[in-house]
């Protein structure tokens, strides 16, 4: 019998503690030397060097000129999709929608902050935008509709979309299908760290973009910090990871079934069930045999590699405190609060990018369109970013208008700072030497 590993983290030294906490990207500077060579290709080659990746990385059959998706095999994806999987895309879009319009900032607000001077906010969203698609383990319209959508809530002028083509060049049709009932009909054949740095630089077919969104493997995560400085690179979404906090109030088997959502990604995914009751711990490894037996054998593989692994399995505690201080420690990008109260717990988390609260709200209802965004920081990025959001389209200006009236108080207060500050021509320009130049009413 496969057996999770359990972490007793009372007996666990701070070190060991710490190791629980490292992701499998944490250290990704072997990554970053092959992604080197990948970047200064496309950089020079533009779509040749597009075109040969997919062929030696995606074993993929991309013909030169055949990187854009076509309306056509858009028009294609439709007849290919069941219409249960196109009911479902649509139900998804509607709530996710509904949820980034209620978040959507007003175009711009300006107050009066004392009297005859107004300062305020202006949002504009950013002309272009790339969404990035994965697929190395699987097909991900789920990541499709949650980058696109607020995309184009946002107003965003240009997104396009870049994904990993199948063994036959196409793209998956259900992703398709997303793209198009979420508003984007440019899709482009193209993954991984050469993806990235397409939209970076711009090739002959792929349009250079500002910023480029989604989660992806440690390749693109790579490619994403090497081009940080010619790229807005977003927030940083890794493999999958999760936490399944539970009390002493649920059964076992609930959290270890949802203890496998996340687990199931891949092998380099994270997945912890904490808990201070021994009891739900043992419910939990019995019940896991069973619940592999429903699955697909390549889930499966995946799930017992991570739960057996180093970032995975279940973390025993002595005490609630300790539960909420790993929950803190961890940040995670999904976290589950399994509690016939959850909101008991709620305001001892600070450190989690989705909390989920209850046991009718498992991670699956999330990734599928409950409208909250599951595009999450992972790596314990939590602790600084929040989930994908219109906000993440969107640039703020900040706007300031001084009348005559007010601009005396002010003239007198930047004058006496910038002095002190140093900055004679800062001074000038509020001192009497700007009546000269103004008019004359």
């Amino acid at each position: 019998m496969t057996r999770p590993t359990v972490h007793e983290y009372a007996s666990l030294s701070d070190d060991a503690k710490q190791a629980l906490f490292k992701r499998s990207e944490a250290d990704i500077s072997s990554f970053m030397a092959k992604v080197e060579p990948i970047i200064e290709a496309v950089r020079t080659e533009g779509d040749a060097a597009l075109v040969r990746f997919a062929r030696e990385l995606d074993k993929a059959d991309v013909k030169p000129g055949g990187l854009k998706v076509t309306e056509a095999e858009f028009d294609a994806a439709f007849s290919m999709v069941d219409q249960e999987v196109i009911d479902a895309i649509t139900f998804a879009i509607d709530n996710i929608r509904r949820f980034h319009e209620e978040q959507k900032p007003e175009a711009m607000w300006l107050k009066e902050i004392r009297p005859g001077a107004f300062a305020g906010d202006r949002f504009t969203p950013i002309r272009s935008v790339a969404l990035y698609v994965p697929r190395g383990k699987g097909s991900f319209p789920s990541v499709t509709m949650m980058t696109a959508v607020p995309g184009v809530v946002a107003g965003v002028p240009d997104l396009a979309i870049v994904t990993p083509p199948a063994p036959d060049g196409s793209v998956d049709a259900a992703t398709l299908v997303a793209a198009r009932i979420a508003g984007v009909e440019t899709v482009y054949k193209a993954g991984g760290a050469q993806a990235v740095a397409a939209v970076a630089f711009g090739t002959e077919t792929i349009r250079p973009a500002l910023k480029i969104v989604g989660p992806g493997s440690p390749f693109v995560v790579a490619a994403k910090r090497l081009l940080s400085g010619i790229l807005d690179t977003g927030l940083p979404a890794g493999p999958s990871e999760s936490v399944i906090f539970a009390d002493d109030t649920i059964d076992g088997g609930l959290a270890a079934l949802d203890l496998l959502i996340e687990a199931e990604h891949g092998p380099d995914s994270s997945a912890y069930l904490v808990t201070h009751s021994r009891r739900v711990a043992d419910e939990a490894i019995a019940a896991l045999p069973d619940l592999w037996s429903k699955m697909t054998a390549q889930r499966v593989e995946f799930s017992k590699t991570v739960l057996t692994g180093k970032a995975g399995g279940i973390v025993l505690t002595s005490s609630l405190e300790e539960s909420y201080e790993f929950v803190n420690g961890y940040a995670p990008e999904h976290l589950e609060i399994l509690s016939r109260d959850p909101f008991r717990h709620l305001g001892k988390i600070t450190e989690a990018s989705e909390i989920l609260l209850g046991t009718h709200t498992p991670c699956s209802i999330a990734n599928f369109g409950l409208g909250p965004n599951a595009v999450l920081p992972t790596s314990r990025w939590a602790r600084t970013y929040g989930p994908l959001s219109v906000t993440d389209f969107v640039k703020r200006s900040s706007i300031g208008y001084v009348t005559a009236s007010g601009y005396p108080d002010f003239a007198k207060a930047a004058f006496t700072l910038a002095n002190y500050e140093g900055f004679s021509s800062h001074a000038l320009a509020v001192s009497a030497e700007r009546d000269r130049f103004l008019p004359k009413d």
